[in-house]
């Protein structure tokens, strides 16, 4: 966790606030385009769209005019391949988690923003299209689905339980984990990974496994997560705390929700 971090920090209330307003900005410009827009493909094989762009923008510059002693990244907007992360906060933003579903219409995606400090999330905040709700929460702070105060699940799984799920970037990757999931509880596969962790956070799924991400797309979730009592454990490559923001840092492998639910899903993939 971050260093002598509490809810009753001035500096971390304002940010919470710029954080929910400027999220809340974007929202009419998420709806209005959704499925409205071409797209194109990257070269890392995602999906971008002028929205995404357009959000990045949008957000970015009205946090570094409430703030402008902090640092603020988005893959969409990066110029240089690598910045360094040395401000006491820092902002973590993906405009659009889940853009092949926003490109083609469906509604499971979100706008996700992090405020991070000393390089470890200590508040986030993703606006869920889907459900047209707003979602947020830290560590000591809590988490909200909307204005309900919600945990994680506490655990045990079992064959009801339902895991959030993002295969392997490259085919052969993780052998037999698919079917590990598969044969034990129920999958969901939503298309956005910042959903998943939140809906962890939120109690709405039981927990998540996610073998394709990088630190934009679950930033908010896992400071989310830990808000409502749970948190995430990683598997592979570890990307906080947050020193230098690198598009090509490695994809991280993790698990998430009660710590009774890290543990079943670590062993049920070893």
């Amino acid at each position: 966790m971050s260093e002598a971090t509490t809810a009753t920090d001035s500096d971390l209330q304002r940010r919470i606030a710029t954080a929910k307003t400027v999220v809340l900005g974007q929202v009419d410009c998420l709806h209005e385009n959704l499925g409205q827009v071409s797209s194109q493909w990257k070269a890392d094989g995602s999906r971008v769209t002028a929205i995404d762009h357009a959000i990045s923008r949008a957000i970015l510059a009205a946090v570094a005019e409430a703030h402008p002693e902090d640092r603020g990244f988005s893959e969409e907007l990066l110029t240089d391949r690598v910045l360094e992360a040395d401000s006491r906060f820092t902002w973590v933003l993906d405009p659009i988690d889940g853009t092949n579903n926003f490109a083609t219409g469906l509604a499971q995606c979100a706008i996700s923003l992090a405020l991070l400090e000393h390089g470890e999330p200590v508040y986030g905040v993703i606006y869920d299209a889907a459900r047209r709700v707003l979602m947020h929460g830290g560590p000591g702070i809590g988490m909200w689905d909307g204005a309900e105060a919600v945990r994680v699940r506490p655990g045990p799984l079992g064959s009801k339980s339902v895991i959030g799920f993002h295969s392997p970037h490259a085919q052969g990757e993780f052998p037999g984990h698919g079917e590990a999931l598969v044969s034990r509880y129920k999958i969901r596969a939503l298309g956005s990974s910042a959903l998943h962790l939140a809906y962890v956070a939120a109690g709405l799924f039981d927990g998540v496994v996610d073998h394709n991400v990088k630190l934009w797309d679950i930033a908010a979730g896992i400071a989310m997560v830990r808000g409502a009592g749970g948190d995430v454990t990683f598997i592979a490559n570890s990307p906080l705390p947050l020193r230098r923001f690198d598009l090509e840092m490695p994809r991280t492998f993790y698990v998430g929700g009660s710590e009774s639910t890290r543990c079943e899903l670590v062993a049920a993939l070893s």
